[in-house]
């Protein structure tokens, strides 16, 4: 696994690389890259980064595993490669816009316009192998993304970081919440938004109501 990275990105955390987990976990990525079918592609593991610069960076949304579908992932979290039908949870999220910012359903379900405008969209997982979630977990990939959310929190201040289900609130055990804004909601799985944890959580509003408080640029969702 070649790590092709943003320059300020690959700054912040290049001491990182160097550790002896994100050697073993390197090695295992390239042999499960060799001898199966995993996604994203290959060149898009760092997608996330290399889309949000460190320094436009605005708002964190944390997913748990790529898609492990034929072309959906293409390393952002929730999103999906033009063209393909929207996942379940990213149907959800465009329904919760939908309603909270009154903006029509997106035909494309590509969120690499929002990647573009500063926000970070970081699986904690980066790859998986096809047809199997979660088959990548626990090698290391949650080391490295707990490493960047300590990082992002230390090093930026007036973050907006979106905590939705359990497994990205234990995330944000590492935010400082004195100096970024945490918004935690119910994950936009079907299971979680239809008992009630998801829809009404006027997130997208609500980050575009801070960053303005702050200075800073709107979302355009």
């Amino acid at each position: 696994m070649k790590v092709e990275i943003d320059k300020d990105w690959g700054e912040l955390l290049k001491l990182e690389f160097e550790k002896g987990y994100f050697q073993e976990l390197t090695k295992f990525v390239k042999e499960e890259y060799s001898t199966n079918t995993c996604f994203p592609p290959g060149n898009k593991i760092f997608e996330a980064f290399n889309l949000c610069s460190l320094n436009n960076l605005k708002v964190v949304i944390i997913g748990q595993d790529p898609y492990h579908g034929k072309n959906q992932a293409h390393g952002l979290c929730f999103s999906v490669n033009e063209g393909i039908k929207h996942p379940p949870s990213l149907i959800n999220i465009f329904k919760e816009i939908e309603t909270d910012l009154n903006i029509p359903y997106p035909k494309s379900g590509n969120l690499e316009r929002w990647a573009k405008q500063g926000v970070l969209l970081l699986n904690a997982t980066l790859t998986v192998r096809a047809h199997n979630a979660g088959s990548h977990q626990k090698k290391g990939w949650e080391k490295f993304t707990d490493v960047v959310i300590s990082k992002i929190s230390e090093e930026k201040e007036n973050v907006v970081f979106l905590l939705w289900g359990g497994y990205a609130k234990k995330k944000g055990l590492r935010i400082d919440s004195n100096k970024h804004c945490i918004l935690t909601a119910g994950h936009p799985s079907p299971l979680s938004a239809n008992r009630g944890y998801w829809f009404g959580n006027k997130h997208f509003s609500k980050v575009n109501d801070y960053l303005t408080a702050n200075g800073l640029s709107k979302i355009e969702w």
